[in-house]
């Protein structure tokens, strides 16, 4: 059994206090940016396009995950408090607002420049792992996302929420949605030829299968608690990306990598 009781700062400049989430974030996006540039695109205009598309990435992920959260896990607190929906800095982002938030942003760049969606949905497919892994570890060191009541030899006891010993759940997430997913969408890219849109695919479909299994080991959100037939808001929304991926499989176009 661990002892989690890590302080959410990790350091702080003058008044400013940095935050383990904060940070998951800006490393999450710049080792995902190094591994397009430097392994993944081969031509030289694409990979100026795609420093362009970054600006996108990042509003898509603030915006999309900040409303995800809000209308998704906590609209009726948010109606009540409108003013706190700009304050990210507190917490509250889900990822299939994220997701969905990229998903906007790439059509509206593409569209604006005249490229195939689904060729930079693939990039960001294979690199977001990166991220999801990041950020799952700064959930653990902010006792948040916990895992459910175990007696597992590898249990977790998060001080600064109770006494119980749990699953870190975070840690699975980190490990199957993060160095998991990639290592399976990374092989396959480099073994195989796919049309664009199937790695896109893939990711949704491999993610949602990962989510919806340890989401039987997560803690439900409080406020929420199990939605339907014991389910989870996280499950029942990942039973539907599990859906659009297989429906999109079938949809992507061709282009040249």
């Amino acid at each position: 059994m661990f002892i989690n009781n890590f302080d959410p700062v990790a350091f702080q400049v003058f008044s400013l206090d940095i935050r383990w989430y904060s940070l998951s974030y800006i490393f999450g996006l710049i080792f995902g940016w190094i591994y397009c540039q430097k392994i993944l695109i081969k031509d030289n205009l694409k990979k100026k396009l795609f420093d362009d598309y970054i600006l996108y990435i990042i509003i898509g992920i603030i915006v999309g995950g900040r409303l995800g959260y809000v209308l998704i896990y906590n609209p009726i607190y948010y109606i009540e408090n409108l003013k706190e929906i700009l304050m990210i800095w507190n917490g509250g982002m889900s990822f299939h607002g994220a997701l969905a938030g990229i998903t906007l942003s790439t059509i509206i760049f593409c569209k604006k420049n005249n490229e195939n969606i689904f060729y930079f949905l693939d990039l960001v497919s294979l690199s977001a792992p990166i991220g999801i892994f990041f950020g799952r570890i700064s959930n653990f060191i902010n006792s948040e996302l916990y895992g459910r009541e175990t007696d597992v030899v590898w249990s977790v006891k998060f001080i600064q929420i109770d006494n119980l010993d749990r699953h870190p759940s975070q840690i699975y997430e980190a490990f199957f949605e993060g160095i998991i997913l990639f290592i399976i969408l990374n092989f396959l890219y480099n073994k195989s030829i796919f049309r664009p849109g199937t790695i896109s695919s893939l990711f949704l479909i491999f993610y949602s299968i990962f989510r919806f299994t340890i989401e039987f080991l997560r803690e439900p959100d409080a406020h929420i608690g199990l939605v339907y037939l014991n389910m989870t808001m996280g499950q029942i929304i990942s039973i539907l990306t599990i859906m659009i991926g297989l429906i999109l499989i079938y949809f992507p176009k061709d282009v040249k990598r």
